[in-house]
C-alpha cells in the first residue's frame, strides 16, 4: 500500500493572505490531487498543523480549506489520517479542544488522532502521534514503550534537528526515544531533515523567507518495505535577484509576477538605470519588494555579513559569537519568535 504524507498545511497562514492561498492551491491542483489521482493513492497522512492559529480560525480560512482540500478529497474517495499539532490544538498542556476534530466533523473520511493511538494503514500497524504535552506525554510513552510497531508519525519537537536550514533545535525531546522504530516521520519543522530513523519531511510550500530555495513538497510511503519517496513542489513564491549593474532593458521581470522579490544590490553604478530596473519589477507585477543594499547589523573585524545568509542565520550567529551571560538558546527562541510574529505584520 502507497500512503501520502503531507504536513504543516497552515490553512489560514499569513493573516488568510489571498496571495499565499492562491499560492497553496496551485501545488494542491496542479501537484498534490493529480499525483494521488494518477497513481490511485487513496490514503493520506496529515502529521498537524493543517490550520495555521491555534488561537482562532478565521470563517473564510476554513471555507477555503474545506471547497479546496477537503471536499474534493472526499469525492475522490481519500481517507485522511490527521494528527494534532500544536498550531492546531488550542492550549498548550492539552490537546483535547483543538481545530481538526471540531471543525472536520462532517468529514466521515477524516480520522483524527488527538491522543497517541495504534492504527492501522494497510498491513503495517503505525503509531500515530500527535502534539506531546504536559497531559499526554506519559501516555504517549508508555505507548511508545509496549507497541511492538516498527513505524511511528507525528508531530514531535526532538532535539538536534533542523527547524530551518538556518537553526537547529537545541532543545525538546531525545530522539533516543524512538530508537526501538525503524522508521519514525514527522511534522512540525517545516525544512527536511533526518539522521536515518527520524525523518523530518517539511511543509509542502514557502511561507517564510527562511524558506526560500528551500526543497518543499510531499511523500510517498510504501507500507510494505518502508520506503519513501519525495514529491517536490516546483513551485516558489519567494525570490532573491542579485542587482550588479544588470541591464534593464535586457531583464525579464516577467516571470516575477505575483511573486515575492527581494533584491540584494552587489553594485549600482548608476542610479537612474537601478530606479528603471525597479519599475520595471512593478509594472511586471510583483507583490512585495524588498530592497537590500546593506545590512542592519553593523559590520566589523569580529563580525561579517554574507549577503547570502538570511535574517534568522545572521541573528542566530551574532548571538552565539557574542559575549554574554544569558542563555543564548533563549535569546534565540525569543528573536524567532520575533522574526516570525513580524512576518505576518501586513
Amino acid at each position: 500500500m502507497k500512503v501520502a504524507i503531507i504536513t504543516d498545511q497552515h490553512f489560514g497562514a499569513r493573516k488568510n493572505s489571498k496571495l499565499f492561498h492562491e499560492y497553496f492551491l496551485k501545488f494542491y491542483n496542479e501537484v498534490f490531487f493529480p499525483y494521488l489521482e494518477k497513481h490511485g493513492i487513496t490514503t493520506i497522512v496529515d502529521m498537524g498543523d493543517t490550520f495555521d492559529s491555534r488561537k482562532g480560525i478565521d470563517f473564510s480560512a476554513l471555507a477555503w480549506a474545506q471547497k479546496n482540500y477537503y471536499d474534493p478529497l472526499r469525492e475522490m474517495g481519500v481517507t485522511i489520517h490527521t494528527v494534532v499539532g500544536n498550531h492546531t490544538a488550542y492550549y498548550k498542556n492539552t490537546n483535547n479542544i483543538n481545530a481538526v476534530d471540531l471543525l472536520l466533523r462532517e468529514y466521515d473520511n477524516v480520522i483524527v488522532y488527538s491522543e497517541p493511538t495504534e492504527a492501522k494503514l494497510g498491513d503495517l500497524n503505525v503509531v500515530f502521534i500527535p502534539w506531546i504535552n504536559d497531559e499526554n506525554q506519559e501516555s504517549t510513552f508508555k505507548l511508545i514503550k509496549n507497541t511492538s510497531s516498527v513505524c511511528a508519525m507525528g508531530h514531535l519537537e526532538l532535539r538536534g534537528f533542523r527547524v530551518n536550514r538556518a537553526v537547529i533545535m537545541e532543545q525538546g525531546i531525545e530522539s533516543k526515544l524512538f530508537e526501538k522504530f525503524s522508521k519514525v516521520f514527522s511534522g512540525h519543522y517545516h525544512t527536511r531533515s533526518d539522521d536515518g530513523r527520524v525523518f523530518y519531511l517539511g511543509n509542502p510550500y514557502e511561507m517564510y523567507w527562511t524558506d526560500v530555495n528551500d526543497t518543499r513538497g510531499f511523500h510517498i510511503f510504501d507500507t510494505e518495505n518502508l520506503t519513501l519517496t519525495p514529491i517536490n513542489n516546483p513551485y516558489k513564491l519567494f525570490h532573491n535577484i542579485y542587482y550588479e549593474d544588470t541591464n534593464y532593458k535586457l531583464f525579464n521581470a516577467s516571470q516575477y509576477e505575483s511573486k515575492i522579490v527581494k533584491v540584494i544590490v552587489r553594485k549600482k553604478t548608476n542610479p537612474k538605470d537601478f530606479e528603471k530596473f525597479i519599475d520595471k519589477l512593478h509594472s511586471a507585477g510583483i507583490q512585495e519588494l524588498k530592497i537590500v543594499e546593506n545590512f542592519d547589523i553593523h559590520e566589523s573585524e569580529e563580525f561579517e555579513v554574507d549577503e547570502e545568509e538570511n535574517t534568522i542565520s545572521i541573528l542566530n550567529r551574532y548571538i552565539d559569537e557574542s559575549d554574554f551571560e544569558f542563555d543564548k538558546t533563549v535569546i534565540k527562541g525569543i528573536f524567532q519568535d520575533l522574526y516570525r510574529q513580524a512576518c505576518e505584520v501586513e
